[in-house]
């Protein structure tokens, strides 16, 4: 019996796979952007206390950037509360709109 041969595993993520999640990135964004709001701040100002550019900022809160994790803790700090309390609120708001949707 011919012995086959083992490739190497792929360097990468597998292909098809995708590393942004428009869904993720939207209610991230929506819930800083309520959270700024609720806190009183301007974009300017939390974009200046999380050392982060005002447009990626803007970003963040349209949902058209995900955020790293270094960047979801600079911007919970900013805005006074734990990283895990912006990661529930968008777990939350991500669960609730799966349930919303028929099917």
């Amino acid at each position: 019996m011919p012995v086959r041969k083992i490739s190497a595993p792929r360097r990468g993520r597998p292909r098809g796979s995708r590393t942004f999640d428009a869904s993720v990135a939207s209610a991230f964004g929506s819930i800083v952007r309520q959270t700024r709001l609720d806190a009183g701040v301007s974009q300017e100002e939390l974009a200046h206390l999380a050392q982060v550019e005002r447009s990626y900022l803007g970003r963040l809160e349209r949902g058209e950037s995900q955020p790293t994790l270094f960047v979801v803790l600079k911007v919970a700090a900013a805005l006074g509360c734990e990283g895990r309390f912006l990661v529930g609120l968008t777990e939350d708001a991500l669960i609730r709109s799966t349930r919303a949707r028929p099917g």
